[in-house]
Formats: structure tokens, C-alpha cells, sequence
């Protein structure tokens, strides 16, 4: 009776931490951008994302890249985003325009 109990012991045990292993992999890596309060990049599984202050600025997932509304908000967002990104507002923009980049929450045409 004592070794069911020890192999059924063992059986739970490895299924949660199965469970945890699983968590822990959904669970992102957050790198501040050189030390500039406020701007985050962060890692998960299948993606980077771009964050200022609490809003997310633009994610790159399975090769494709959107662009949240606050996209454009400040100099210093502009500024950090232009980093992630690799590229200036103007080339941003321009992907945006022609579908390259997924506009999330705004319509490109007002810019």
C-alpha cells in the first residue's frame, strides 16, 4: 500500500510541476530600455513588445508587427520606438500606410 501512495505521490508531483514549468514559460522577460525609466522591452515565448509608461507602442509577433495607437504620444516614445523598430517615424509610417504594419485601435488615415 505504501508504494502506491509513494508512485501516485510522484505522479502528482511531476504533473504540477509540469504546471509550473508551463507558467513560468508564459511569463515574460522585462529588460528596461538602458536604463530609461518607463520604457520596457518585453520577451515571451513568440514575441517582443514595446512598452512606454503602461502602454503598449508596437509588438512584433511570428514576423508580423503592429503598432498600438499611443504609437506617436511623445518625442521620448518616438524616440524609443525608433529603436525597437530600427527605423524612423517616417519609415514607420510608411509600412503602416501601405499594410506592412498592423494598425491596433486607430486608423492610419488620420496621420
Amino acid at each position: 500500500m505504501f508504494n502506491r501512495v509513494k508512485r501516485g505521490y510522484k505522479k502528482i508531483k511531476m504533473e504540477e510541476t509540469k504546471k509550473v514549468e508551463n507558467i513560468i514559460n508564459l511569463i515574460p522577460s522585462v529588460k528596461n530600455i538602458k536604463g530609461i525609466p518607463n520604457q520596457f522591452e518585453i520577451y515571451g515565448k513568440d514575441y517582443t513588445l514595446f512598452q512606454s509608461y503602461n502602454s503598449p507602442i508596437a509588438l512584433i509577433q511570428n514576423g508580423k508587427t503592429y503598432i498600438f495607437k499611443n504609437w506617436n504620444y511623445s518625442t521620448t516614445t518616438g524616440k524609443y520606438r525608433n529603436q525597437f523598430l530600427n527605423e524612423t517615424k517616417k519609415e514607420t509610417l510608411a509600412k503602416l500606410k501601405s499594410g506592412v504594419y498592423v494598425a491596433v485601435d486607430f486608423d492610419i488615415n488620420q496621420y
